[in-house]
Parts: C-alpha cells; structure tokens; sequence
C-alpha cells in the first residue's frame, strides 16, 4: 500500500493481502480471528499496533524539528513502509488486523497514504451484550484490569467506556464504518455463533479468496505463528475462547446499572 493506492499485495513480493477488522471487545473478534486462522493461508491477529505506530508517526510529523527540515519524501517512505515491513516474515498470503481503521482519524491517515483500497471486517454486537460479558468476566475473574479501576459496577463500567478507551475507539470506527460501505463487511455476533459457517462463506466472498473448509468444534486457543495472547498483562482468560461455538443468554445483563443503560442506551449496533 503506497501514496499511488497501490495495495500490499501489489508490491510485496509474498503477495500478500491486507484486510482490517473493526470490532468492540467481548463481540467475536478472537472467535473469528481463531476460525479465519484455521486456514494455513490466513493469520488474524489478536489486538494489533499497527495503527497506533502509523498514527504516531503520522503526527510526529507535526513537530517543528520536521518543519525545520522538511523532507516529505523520505518520511513518507517510511510512514507507507509500516505494514509492509511488520508483516514481512509472515508466511501467511492474507492477513487481517485488528485494529479500528474506520475511526475518523486513522482514515484520515489511510487515505492520505493509502488511498481506500483496503476492505474491513466490521463486527457489531449490542453494546448491552458487550457489557453483559464484561461484567461476567470482571465479576468471575479477580485478576481483571477493570476491578482496579472502581468499585461497583457503575464504576468499573463507566471506566470501560471513557473516551479514548478501547470500546469508545471502536465505536467511533463502526460508526464512521457507515461512511465507507463500499469498503467494509457487516457480521453480527448472533450470525457468527448461529451460523458460522455461512457466515464464513459470506465473509470469504467478501475478501475475494478461495474457500477453506473450517472446523466448528474442538475450538482451538488463538495463535498466530507461536505467538498467543498473554493475559496475564491485563487479566486471566480475556480472550479464552469456548471450543465449541454457541450463543448462550448472559443472565448478567440484568446486571448493568439504569444510570449506565441512559447514558449510553442510544447506542444500538
């Protein structure tokens, strides 16, 4: 991917392919990246940087130091170089990264570099459900990051959603997504847990590559390349999967305070 629109797949000599997936946390995105991954030619990423090591070069480019001495040209090779040189060594022909490309601002720096010729995975789960399974994990894991962060319930959910965190980050990306439909999939988590498997052909099409056959049950922990999510950094089984897929009714949405569900109830996904 260059300044010319050119894609990763145009000028790396892997041939690889990039694509993007957008997604709160708790909706499937480690589900999906460990099904995609079954497929030897496929590597979807648990939580990536990638975005964020653009962004901040992107922005260092505002300094004064780069205006004194202005040299577009060099720092743009570099700026346009990030992805392809991260996933140089990766022996996979298509990648998916997970990160919120669609927000306002990192398509801003995506289409000044790279033009829109990348397609997104766009996850969408009820945000109450997102919560609901936050809380059964905070709730039933004492080693979670969210339970140093408050007290009660509200507390620790008011946290999740605070502007600059990860939910909000991806809900501005879903939302600013709708500007961009050309470019992007929509895959509910209901269609992911009840249908899977259409829903991975759908999803296939989508990306325009050839057909896998997926496994659907004896579930697989996700590792890409020999390298696993370790949760230990912000609480255990964050993204421990189930080995078999199902969509069960979380009794702990009854769970979530009133003040939260009027704050933030006008978000429907």
């Amino acid at each position: 991917m260059n300044q010319n629109n050119q894609s990763l797949s145009d000028k790396d000599p892997k041939n690889k392919q990039l694509f993007f997936l957008v997604g709160y946390p708790r909706s499937g995105n480690t589900l999906l990246a460990s099904l995609l991954s079954q497929n030897p030619n496929i590597a979807c990423t648990g939580n990536s940087i990638t975005l964020e090591m653009m962004a901040r070069l992107y922005l260092l480019k505002q300094d004064k130091t780069f205006f004194n001495f202005p040299d577009h040209q060099s720092y743009n090779n570099v700026l346009n170089s990030v992805l392809d040189l991260y996933y140089s060594d990766w022996p996979q022909e298509v990648i998916v990264d997970r990160g919120p490309v669609t927000t306002p601002g990192n398509m801003e720096m995506m289409q000044k570099h790279f033009g829109t010729n990348f397609k997104c995975i766009i996850l969408l789960r009820n945000l109450k459900e997102v919560l609901a399974s936050y809380i059964k994990w905070f709730t039933n894991e004492p080693s979670s990051f969210v339970n140093k962060e408050g007290k009660t319930i509200e507390e620790k959910l008011n946290y999740l959603m605070m502007p600059g965190g990860a939910i909000h980050r991806q809900y501005l990306a879903i939302q600013n997504s709708y500007n961009y439909r050309d470019i992007c999939h929509y895959i509910t988590y209901n269609d992911l847990t009840e249908k899977p498997k259409q829903t991975l052909i759908n999803l296939y099409k989508f990306l325009n590559i050839s057909w896998f056959e997926h496994n659907f049950k004896d579930l697989k922990q996700l590792n890409i390349n020999g390298i696993t999510y370790d949760d230990t950094v912000i609480g255990n089984n964050m993204h421990t999967i189930r080995t078999e897929i199902k969509k069960e009714d979380n009794p702990y949405k009854a769970m979530i305070p009133e003040s939260i569900v009027k704050k933030y109830g006008h978000i429907v996904l």
